[in-house]
């Protein structure tokens, strides 16, 4: 059975707190949503704003295969004929081939908030959905508030369904505005639309404020609903929309419904990441399905157990929805997981070899420490390989400082660092200015190495995180960085561990400038 599934991240997903689209931005989401087969993409509201005029001029160029670009407005205003109102006469200008229109549901809201009648409500409702259908549009109605109303006065909130329904409306979408329904009161109110939308289809929208979004969306599904609105990644107002990484491989994977073509799933992950980056958001590591963690197994039990038969402890092959299944290093993986990933290093290591147990006792030091390699593989290798003998460090530090001045006129804090390193049997000094200590530290290191090593131009540091390990010790406690770098094709992540923030950051630093140092050396091997 079809499940069509309406995407609503460049409309109701850019209402979230922190999420700005460009013209440009909303054009490579369009894209990546036909690519991966979403049915319709909600992209704005012509009426509202000039760069929603301007994104429905240039979109109307592109070559989409399968999604359907949606514009979105409301009803007529109270006392407007529809075929006078400005706003909908903007609706039809965007020249999409579906239009989404909302209506109050909620006889609250039309009395209090529209304040006006029940019956006019009706009226811009009906003329409102007639208008568009005349005007040869695909028509879907949100019903605002719907459940809501529906335990205000059922009677009028299934009135507002059907009147939509009977002037023309192809989906009536029940919309949970507030997100604050439960998945029992989802069922009944949407078993009751189901009987009045006549042939109209009936369509679920929810909202996340009491953590149901997704749950109610499955339910509304089981219920009847054959169309499921929602955003990637959860963006929305307040605690976000339904998540329809989520949700999608949940009903297509787990249900047996059909929501985008079978052969698309391998990119959901995808999808979902991409939608991240272009929104400038770093990703929810523990995402269902989509997240760096989603697959990743630390307890020795675990991944012995994956590793004999991974459904016993996956729900899903990672693979399916494009993910990948990680063992994550620390003291807990155990002997099997550190030989499997040295192995990768050295292919001829045995697992009664000294160089083994050697490196699992200095893992667990380093974690007494503070160390973590969960995430910081890079910093990982690089120990391993020192124990194993088989590293050659590609620079020796002599000496670096630091110092931070007053705020400037603006209010920041600027800072320089100098840098003395040592390379085979040469020394060479740089310096340079940041917008703080680690920002100088890691331009001064790079400045003076490409002397050396050109390659490193290319890379950059694209995330910093410092968390206190000890907080009992105030100011002396020890710190934890992470620094993720990235040369534009790969990224890795390095780990330093200090009192000293500082020192911490340059140990993190000097992982993340070696290691990339390494994979060219081994590349050219």
């Amino acid at each position: 059975m079809k499940v069509r599934i309406f995407d609503s991240t460049l409309r109701d997903g850019a209402q979230g707190g922190g999420i700005a689209f460009t013209v440009e931005d909303k054009i490579r989401i369009v894209k990546q949503l036909d690519r991966f087969g979403i049915d319709y993409a909600e992209a704005g509201n012509p009426g509202s704003n000039r760069k929603d005029i301007e994104f429905f001029k240039r979109v109307s160029g592109l070559n989409l295969k399968h999604v359907r670009l949606t514009a979105f407005g409301s009803t007529c205003k109270k006392g407007v004929p529809a075929a006078d109102d400005p706003q909908l006469k903007a609706l039809l200008e965007a020249e999409t081939p579906a239009v989404a229109v909302f209506g109050k549901a909620w006889n609250l809201h039309v009395t209090k908030v529209l304040q006006t009648t029940l019956e006019e409500n009706l009226r811009m409702v009906a003329d409102t959905v007639a208008f568009l259908k005349a005007a040869g549009r695909e028509v879907i109605f949100d019903a605002e508030h719907f459940f809501d109303g529906y335990k205000a006065d059922a009677s009028y909130a299934l009135k507002v369904c059907a009147c939509a329904a009977a002037a023309g409306a192809d989906v009536v979408v029940l919309c949970d505005t507030n997100g604050g329904a439960m998945p029992d009161e989802i069922a009944e109110a949407v078993q009751a639309a189901v009987g009045v939308a006549g042939s109209a289809e009936i369509g679920i929208h929810t909202h996340n404020d009491g953590g149901l979004a997704v749950a109610n969306s499955l339910t509304a599904v089981e219920a009847g609903a054959v169309h499921v609105q929602g955003t990637f990644n959860g963006f929305g107002e307040r605690c976000g929309n339904a998540n329809l990484s989520t949700i999608i491989p949940n009903l297509q994977l787990k249900k047996g419904y059909e929501c985008i073509p079978p052969e698309n799933m391998v990119l959901l992950t995808e999808t979902s990441r991409v939608i991240n980056e272009i929104a400038n958001l770093l990703p929810d590591f523990r995402a269902p399905f989509v997240g760096a963690s989603a697959f990743a197994h630390k307890a020795g039990m675990h991944i012995d157990g994956v590793t004999k038969l991974s459904g016993s402890f996956e729900h899903i092959d990672p693979a399916v929805i494009g993910n990948t299944r990680r063992f994550l290093m620390s003291d807990q993986a155990g002997r099997s997981l550190l030989l499997t990933k040295l192995r990768k290093i050295d292919a001829g290591l045995q697992k009664d070899s000294p160089v083994v147990g050697e490196i699992l006792e200095r893992l667990k030091q380093a974690e007494a420490e503070g160390y973590v390699y969960e995430d910081a593989e890079a910093s990982f290798e690089i120990l391993a390989r020192k124990t194993m003998g088989l590293y050659r460090p590609f620079f020796h530090l002599k000496h670096f400082k630091v110092s931070i001045d007053e705020p400037r006129l603006e209010g920041k804090y600027s800072a320089a660092a100098m840098v003395k390193i040592e390379v085979d049997g040469a020394d060479e000094i740089g310096a340079a200015e940041g917008d703080g200590p680690v920002n100088a530290l890691d331009k001064a290191l790079r400045r003076v190495l490409t002397v050396f090593y050109p390659e490193i131009r290319n890379i950059f540091l694209n995330d910093y995180k410092v968390r206190v390990i000890d907080d009992r010790e105030a100011t002396a406690a020890r710190v934890r960085v992470l620094i993720r770098t990235s040369d534009g094709k790969q990224t890795w992540t390095t780990v330093g561990v200090s009192q000293d923030i500082i020192e911490a950051s340059w140990l993190a630093l000097v992982d993340s400038v070696e290691y990339k140092l390494l994979k060219e050396q081994l590349s050219h091997h």
